[in-house]
């Protein structure tokens, strides 16, 4: 196995247990590495550190262990088996009003470069690095054996006997596919493409807290639908009552039919993709079949917001993420600015606004900074309600601050 050695005191975040090592803290490599193979970290005293994926870039090497052991298929058995156990231990692997969760989010499970979305027997895999991709097969594998698929029945005792007798999800894992066409590094020259690494289905409907949606993981952006926002979505519906609801970068709809279920008196979705507004449309049909409450609408957000002035009590600002990369990040603060100045200047008085921030660089100070700067250039009072982030499928390392990427609030505008 080829060999990291690390500068002199670089070797301090390996000690904090922080699974990113950067290019500029390495010293030497010894052996003919690759992008994508184990490789073990060592400090410059020649005592090991960790073992991880090396890959080219800014990080050289996403840590799996701390521990010298071996990377192999019982590795991924184990830390995916660890994954699913937190989502039953939470209460959302065995729900029956919910059957859609994130079941591994990368550094938060200690599987870094690797996201699973669950969907009503469908896992959607995205590999975010080389290292990752070149064990699809082993996790392929792993997930179904994890699942009840091709196990034992002496394994399904020991785990049924870990969950307390909670229903096993593999029962129903019916297909797993890889959606990482647009999640690796281009320069790898993998060349992947999105498919089926196990089984088949044409079902796309998914119920979150007893709500029905159609996912696109063939076609829509991430793994199909935003899963992060489940409790955040639930949040709004309580505030939805007899409250006119605009929901700005609608998606597939999420915050409008939750709003609707909330008792709205009218529900308006936006987004400027004519695809993601047909999907919300389907999924209000889904829930709300002939409800005259809701309409849509295929238009550029700023432009509707100009002619929104004190029309909604409720605002929604869920915009993709404006900054993916440090070195864009200042462009991003004036984008939120723009976007909330002119969300807190059209909201109705008394009006609450759901504001959102996905983008990782911008911390969630920084993004409440650039909150109060658009408010405090509208002249109007405003109070914070509830500061969010994301949910508890989407677990953050406490050794790894960089994965508490949601940052959000909820507003009262005067």
């Amino acid at each position: 196995m080829s060999k990291i050695v690390l500068k002199a005191g670089k070797e301090r975040s390996l000690y904090r247990l922080h699974p990113w090592v950067f290019s500029g803290a390495i010293a030497k490599i010894k052996g003919d590495v690759q992008e994508g193979d184990v490789v073990q970290v060592y400090n410059s005293d020649d005592e090991y550190l960790a073992t991880g994926h090396y890959q080219i870039g800014s990080i050289a090497v996403r840590v799996l262990t701390f521990k010298e052991e071996e990377i192999d298929y019982n590795f991924w058995v184990e830390r995916i088996r660890q994954a699913y156990l937190t989502r039953v231990a939470i209460g959302l692997a065995t729900n029956p009003n919910n059957n859609v969760y994130r079941l591994v989010h990368g550094e938060g499970d200690d599987l870094s470069g690797l996201v699973i979305d669950y969907y009503a027997g469908v896992a959607v895999v995205q590999f975010h690095s080389v290292g990752m991709y070149k064990v699809r097969e082993e996790i392929t594998k792993a997930l179904l054996e994890v699942m009840e698929i091709a196990r034992t029945s002496e394994q399904k005792a020991l785990i049924l006997r870990q969950i307390q007798r909670a229903e096993v999800m593999g029962d129903k894992l019916i297909a797993i596919y890889d959606k990482s066409e647009g999640t690796l590094p281009f320069k790898a020259g993998l060349n992947p493409k999105n498919d089926y690494l196990y089984g088949h289905t044409d079902n796309f409907t998914a119920i979150e807290n007893g709500l029905k949606f159609n996912v696109d993981w063939l076609e829509g952006q991430k793994t199909g639908f935003f899963v992060d926002q489940r409790e955040n979505r639930r949040l709004l519906e309580q505030y939805a009552h007899n409250k006119n609801v605009l929901n700005m970068f609608c998606y597939t709809g999420g915050f409008s039919f939750y709003a609707m279920r909330g008792g709205a008196k009218l529900v308006h979705s936006v987004d400027a993709s004519a695809r993601a507004i047909e999907l919300t449309n389907q999924n209000v049909e889904l829930n709300f079949p002939g409800d005259t409450r809701h309409e849509a609408f295929v238009e550029d957000a700023f432009k509707f917001l100009d002619k929104s002035h004190n029309k909604y009590d409720l605002i929604i600002l869920d915009p993709p993420a404006f900054a993916k990369h440090q070195n864009v990040l200042d462009n991003a603060i004036q984008g939120y600015k723009k976007l909330n100045r002119k969300g807190i200047e059209v909201v109705k008085p008394g009006g609450l606004i759901f504001t959102f921030s996905c983008s990782q660089v911008m911390t969630k100070d920084l993004f409440r900074q650039t909150v109060f700067t658009a408010a405090a250039h509208t002249g109007r009072k405003v109070k914070i309600l509830h500061q969010l982030t994301q949910p508890a499928d989407h677990p953050i390392s406490i050794y790894h601050p960089e994965g508490e990427y949601l940052k959000g609030l909820v507003l009262y505008v005067e």
